[in-house]
């Protein structure tokens, strides 16, 4: 592991012990009389801490790269007993074992220093008597030493980090310093983009590492960039995963290849690299949506049937309009809501800096789905015309998802405390029939209040499709008095709930049983509704052409006044 430094004439140079070692300890004064007689392909080891242990019990003792110190004690009984210490110190990670020479361990059995060598676990001893306390003393000092030390390197290249990603090409530069700092391969895999190799690689080296990364692709999907770095094996190398990314998403990654288990020092310098490059990655997609935010001013024309030349049209979309225009798209409408009625900043900067995020993540998430979005604002709704780039799952199904995505944020302090409610059209393609998108996205958003889903795709509103073109202020009046007239009217004078009542027994197809579950009410009760139901509207109100019509009517009724037949829920019948 490394860290950097500057020198007198304000360079950088490298300094690579930072960490104590076990060749690092054997250099002390105090194991000037000690031996290894085992496992001495171990001696890189780290050492954490030093840990004097006479228990044979210790599973809660030792977390990990601890040198132990022991007499033998507690692990000297017999053969087995000696070898089941050592087994589980190994399994425990410890950093090695030191053992006095004396009472408890007159010699080293050899099946322990097999069993050292066979796990490259140095097996240490003392042929004379040593001071526990004072190699505690001493080795503990170094580590704190060198811990605080490795604490201002990894402040220094993380400043270095941050100030290079205010220079031309900043994300490179961080990169190739990563790599200086940790002396590792660094390899940096854009979704959108080539990989990047510090230092560089033939391609005959690069193919089994980026075979690597696509085998375990499917593993990173649901990893957050702010998760720990992933760990995995490769082949007699260690590579450490980190997303980079923000707003809950990931733009790209970085591996580290070691020729040894990562050290704390090399994931918190991989950290602090990825979050560099996540802050310029982010500032230069904030620019870039800010210019296509008011590139995309002809979005707000080409929805409200305002585009009528071909050739502007062309001349705004560029070179590959035909290619373009043939893709299919949804008009999607997001409505911004503030459910828990946070007090935001009123100024036009607050409310600007709110969409523009709105508008990044989004365009961020589309683009992972295969989806281009064209985007435009309007008050509290932003309309989105997403064109479809092709994949191998269905465009609606992806649109589906990514809208989903996008109403679950929660990283985001500007985002977290929204509610979208979106609207979206049937497929159409050729972009001059976004006004028809726009006005099926505007039918859907507009059933908000009768679904109460917070997405609604206009090609699975059923009958209200036909509701909406026949709501013209009489029609639908009519036919919902010519229907339903009696129960309205009963209702209204009685305070009765006969209309809920039948819209819950005809959506379950006649059943008794599961209509007075869902209204909360005795069976008996349901009967006495349903023969009232019956007198009003006549004995043949279940006949197949009049329950048609009726369930039309009540959907129209459901349309017209969302909030008279809603269901009650148990909680509030509690209250």
């Amino acid at each position: 592991m490394a860290g950097l430094s500057t020198d007198d004439r304000g360079g950088i140079t490298m300094d690579w012990e930072l960490v104590l070692t076990i060749r690092d300890a054997l250099t002390r004064p105090l194991f000037a009389e000690a031996e290894v007689i085992g496992g001495k392909s171990g001696l890189s080891r780290a050492i954490r801490w030093v840990h004097v242990l006479e228990s044979a019990i210790f599973d809660t003792l030792i977390h990990g790269e601890e040198m132990i110190l022991t007499t033998g004690i507690g692990a000297s009984v017999d053969l087995p007993a000696s070898l089941e210490f050592m087994q589980n110190l190994i399994d425990k990670n410890a950093a090695c074992l030191c053992i006095e020479l004396g009472t408890y361990f007159s010699t080293i059995p050899q099946e322990m220093i097999d069993l050292a060598n066979a796990n490259d676990f140095p097996l240490i001893i003392f042929t004379r008597t040593v001071r526990f306390v004072d190699i505690t003393l001493d080795l503990h000092s170094i580590i704190i030493n060198r811990h605080h030390r490795m604490l201002q390197e990894l402040e220094s290249i993380s400043r270095e980090f941050h100030r290079l990603t205010l220079t031309s090409q900043g994300t490179l530069k961080v990169l190739q310093l990563l790599c200086k700092s940790t002396r590792t391969q660094i390899i940096y895999m854009q979704l959108q983009g080539k990989p990047l190799f510090f230092p560089a690689l033939s391609p005959e080296e690069q193919t089994p590492l980026l075979n690597f990364f696509t085998a375990f692709g499917d593993e990173m999907e649901g990893v957050q960039p702010d998760a720990a770095p992933y760990i995995r094996e490769y082949g007699q190398k260690t590579i450490a995963i980190k997303p980079v990314g923000a707003l809950d998403q990931t733009w790209a990654y970085i591996l580290m290849v070691c020729n040894h288990k990562p050290q704390e020092f090399d994931c918190l310098l991989l950290d602090s690299a990825s979050l560099s490059i996540a802050q310029e990655l982010l500032r230069t997609r904030y620019m870039e949506e800010r210019k296509l935010f008011s590139e995309n001013l002809w979005v707000d024309e080409l929805i409200n049937g305002r585009m009528e030349d071909d050739n502007r049209l062309k001349g705004l979309i560029g070179s590959n309009f035909n290619v373009v225009n043939e893709l299919p798209y949804r008009v999607c409408l997001i409505e911004i809501k503030n459910p828990r009625d946070v007090k935001w900043n009123s100024s036009e900067n607050e409310w600007e800096s709110i969409t523009f995020h709105l508008s990044l993540t989004l365009r961020s998430i589309f683009e992972k789905h295969s989806l281009r979005p064209l985007i435009t604002l309007k008050n509290n709704r932003l309309t989105v015309i997403a064109l479809d780039i092709q994949s191998k799952m269905p465009g609606k199904m992806r649109l589906q998802q990514a809208l989903e995505a996008l109403q679950h944020i929660r990283s985001d302090e500007k985002l977290k405390d929204l509610q979208l409610v979106i609207g979206v059209s049937k497929s159409h393609k050729r972009l001059k029939r976004a006004y028809s998108g726009y006005q099926e996205a505007l039918q859907a958003l507009s059933l908000y209040s009768c679904y109460q889903k917070s997405l609604l795709f206009y090609d699975e509103l059923g009958v209200f499709q036909l509701l909406l073109s026949l709501n013209d202020g009489k029609t639908l009046q009519n036919f919902i008095r010519s229907y339903l007239g009696p129960l309205i009217d009963h209702d209204q004078t009685k305070g009765s709930e006969l209309l809920l009542t039948l819209r819950v027994y005809l959506d379950h197809d006649g059943s008794k049983q599961i209509a007075a579950r869902n209204l909360f009410i005795v069976r008996q009760s349901l009967y006495y509704r349903l023969d009232k139901i019956t007198e009003l509207l006549g004995e043949d109100f279940m006949q197949p052409e009049n329950r048609i019509s009726i369930q039309v009517a009540l959907r129209a009724y459901q349309f017209l006044y969302p909030d008279k037949i809603t269901l009650p829920s148990p909680r509030s019948l509690q209250i």
